[in-house]
């Protein structure tokens, strides 16, 4: 099957059900070697952009502690990897989402049925239950947090009352697509563990797995190329459509504060419709471009801080209208003016 045919049939396994880990080799042997030591830190950030496999490493991460339960264990102190075998029990019940040891916060469908913007404060209050009550088997308790930038502030706050006195044989895994937003008292509790986008060689052989694609497939290249190492994001962009909306979003981008109206015009064309791989390119370029933004002037001595204030808070408002637009499928074309409009202002 071409990159092209499999575009619009794509469905990614969650990470949970995903046992390979393309990349990230030194992070997953951090995790490794502490766990081994015996001195595991309670709680890791794992950071970086998105799609490029934090979630895949916290789930490896959370299956090989529920496998191997004592890190002395001669077998264990051998191991290479976090690997375990997809037919072993534990590893089946991860994937189904019903290992007793393991607590996922993500979010979830209100009373209606849409996705929440939010993890919720009643959700995040799981973690005092899970944590107080008896573990369903001898050993380890996991809660991997899938994303903490989507805690709302009391969900945050709860949480930060669980890691300040954690339980014996408890372990955190917060994921993060943007480390500096976290709440500076969340993160010092944590263990940083920050993964780099991935070569292009393993977004091309996750993706082409993922998608069901040869990995020679010249679109699958293309996509890969443009994705930033983020196997996700090239998933997004497998097809040439994706592709020209992408390339037509960066152009826009790399113009503020001053935008053309009538390239607006022609790129709320482009989205409009109720295509997902559209209006998905399209907050992908969007959030890729802000991201490298907060990255590059964070990183800048003289940065305008006040600017990068502004733009953060633009992200989160940005990702919320999209996702509302998503849900209740409402018109493309006035997010995008309602986007650049935002990202203008913030850019003054």
């Amino acid at each position: 099957m071409s990159a092209r045919q499999a575009e619009s049939r794509i469905t990614v396994a969650h990470p949970r059900e995903t046992s390979t880990l393309s990349g990230h080799r030194e992070a997953e042997a951090a995790l490794l070697d502490a766990y081994r030591s015996g001195r595991i830190p309670h709680a890791w950030l794992i950071g970086g952009a998105q799609g490029i496999g934090k979630a895949t490493l916290a789930y490896r991460m959370a299956r090989f502690v529920l496998t191997h339960r004592d890190p002395f264990a001669a077998r264990m102190q051998g191991a290479s990897t976090l690997w375990v075998d997809p037919s072993d029990a534990v590893a089946r019940q991860v994937a189904a989402g019903s290992h007793g040891s393991l607590l996922t916060l993500e979010r979830s469908l209100n009373d209606r049925g849409v996705l929440r913007t939010v993890i919720t404060v009643d959700e995040t209050r799981e973690t005092i239950s899970f944590f107080g009550s008896t573990a369903a088997v001898d050993g380890w308790r996991v809660c991997i947090v899938d994303t903490v930038d989507e805690l709302n502030s009391n969900a945050a706050n709860a949480l930060l009352k669980v890691l300040e006195e954690p339980p014996q044989q408890s372990l955190f895994l917060l994921i993060s697509n943007a480390p500096a937003r976290v709440l500076p008292t969340v993160l010092s509790r944590c263990r940083k563990l920050m993964l780099r986008p991935l070569a292009i060689s393993d977004v091309i052989s996750a993706a082409a797995t993922a998608a069901n694609v040869s990995a020679e497939d010249p679109a699958l290249g293309e996509a890969a190329e443009a994705s930033e190492g983020s196997v996700s994001r090239a998933l997004t962009l497998l097809g040439g459509g994706a592709i020209k909306l992408h390339q037509q979003t960066a152009a826009l981008l790399s113009t503020l504060p001053r935008v053309d109206p009538r390239e607006l015009h022609a790129l709320g064309d482009a989205i409009s419709g109720s295509d997902r791989v559209a209006l998905s390119a399209f907050i992908d370029s969007i959030d890729c471009w802000i991201s490298q933004r907060l990255r590059a002037d964070g990183a800048d001595a003289n940065a305008n801080l006040p600017r990068l204030a502004r733009l953060a808070e633009v992200w989160e408002k940005i990702n919320s209208a999209a996702r509302d637009t998503e849900s209740y499928n409402l018109e493309r074309k006035p997010l995008v003016f309602s986007v650049f409009g935002l990202l203008a202002e913030a850019m003054q």
